[in-house]
């Protein structure tokens, strides 16, 4: 998959679709057993996202050194490109053509699990956990199933930059930024009254890992219904609400995406905003005023716990050559290999210890140790807060919801509530 902060985010429901004539057609009965013990042996069809224009090289060695170890193995590499990803995913299930390791995301691993497709690796590989992050594993674990899908792969996650000069501007600590929603809201509604509203906090509303972090139950515990309507969401729109009216939300967050709440930082119209280390080299290079005045803080949040980004290598549950299969993903994911992967690019790898490495936790002075630090002191206890489930259609629902709440047009608890009967609606019916 493409590097990045931020997952591509695709509706489960793309997949599941195609994927409903395989789950009681064509697959059933078809070698579909969890069994991964035997020979390693064979040829082993491996599925990347966009990563041979940049990685040829370290995929090529990793190829070259399971088949030393493995010598009565090989690997065919395959990298398919960004754009109809879960299409080409969707084509080959349908097809019989899946490989026998895919690169998927948890919204991409779930239709093909639910259609019996993915191979439970805890049934399977189960030894493995213990080499993995906590969060990280139980982040492949799919509603409505038993057992994990996919062996973690690599992570991502990204700080929260502000504006010191801003905070100094209004009163407040550029020291001391919010940590919790609590003060976040308080400090925001400060900085809008003693700027007479020309600096908002923020420049977007919330979604739903804003939801997440701030404490509330965003589904059932069997993962069959959506429950972010519950009392605590909707004290967090009020809050939001409260902030729009008071100048404290920028006007535009109605409407923004991800990219221009980026500029409006930037232009230092709002104090705060998530980012990345490449944000941060962008900002030194195209806005030094900014840059000068840089902070670096955790994401807010009440739970303690920042929000992770997660990609995972699928084994098929029909490949022919599965004990190959399931041994070239954990060797692709294991802390060797996921270290010196994360020495080429900016992710953090998804085992156990690896985040205590000086390369994660030792500044230089740099923008990327800056970065790298402070996301991975984050990433050992983060969760992946947006439910596998959520669907783009879901995501355009709570998005509308919460804009009309906002604006005042509706109350947050029946906007919410609408949201979640209407999400519930299409759960039950993809």
């Amino acid at each position: 998959m493409r590097i990045s902060r931020r997952t591509v985010v695709v509706g489960a429901g793309l997949l599941t679709s195609v994927l409903a004539v395989s789950a009681c057609g064509a697959w059933e009965g078809a070698g579909g057993s969890d069994s991964a013990s035997g020979k390693i042996e064979g040829q082993v069809t491996f599925q990347t996202w966009n990563l041979r224009a940049h990685f040829k090289d370290y995929f090529e060695g990793i190829v070259a050194d399971f088949q030393k170890k493995y010598p009565d193995a090989r690997v065919k590499w395959i990298d398919q490109p960004a754009e109809g990803y879960p299409e080409k995913l969707s084509a080959d299930a349908a097809g019989g053509t899946l490989p026998d390791v895919v690169n998927v995301s948890p919204d991409l691993a779930y239709p093909l699990a639910k259609a019996g497709l993915a191979l439970d690796l805890e049934k399977a590989a189960g030894k493995y956990r213990g080499e993995y992050l906590d969060g990280a594993w139980r982040s492949l674990r799919m509603p409505g199933l038993s057992g994990v899908y996919a062996f973690p792969w690599y992570l991502n996650t990204g700080p929260m930059f502000y504006n010191k000069e801003l905070f100094r501007q209004a009163g407040l600590d550029p020291d001391k930024p919010p940590t919790t929603y609590d003060s976040l809201f308080r400090d925001a509604l400060v900085m809008a009254r003693r700027s007479d509203r020309r600096t908002a906090m923020l420049a977007s509303t919330p979604a739903i890992e804003d939801f997440g972090r701030y404490g509330v139950r965003l589904m059932n515990a069997r993962g069959t219904e959506f429950t972010f309507n519950e009392p605590k969401g909707v004290e967090l729109l009020r809050h939001y609400k409260e902030l729009y009216t008071a100048g404290a939300l920028d006007s535009q967050a109605l409407t923004a995406q991800a990219e221009s709440a980026g500029r409006k930082f930037q232009q230092q119209s709002v104090a705060m905003n998530p980012g990345s280390a490449l944000d941060l080299q962008n900002f030194k290079k195209d806005a030094p005023s900014l840059y000068r005045h840089i902070g670096i803080t955790d994401t807010v949040n009440n739970t303690g716990k920042a929000n992770m980004y997660v990609q995972g290598l699928m084994v098929n549950a029909q490949s022919k050559v599965k004990p190959a299969a399931v041994a070239f993903a954990h060797f692709v994911t294991d802390r060797r290999n996921q270290m010196a992967f994360a020495r080429k690019v900016a992710i953090f790898p998804s085992t156990r210890g690896s985040l205590d490495d000086p390369y994660f936790t030792r500044e230089d002075g740099t923008d990327a140790t800056r970065v790298r630090v402070a996301s991975a002191k984050s990433l050992g206890t983060a969760v992946n807060y947006t439910p596998v489930v959520l669907s783009e259609q879901m995501k355009n629902v709570l998005r509308n919801a919460v804009a009309r709440a906002v604006q005042g047009k509706q109350s947050p608890k029946a906007a919410l509530d609408g949201a979640v009967a209407a999400c519930n609606r299409l759960l039950a019916t993809g």
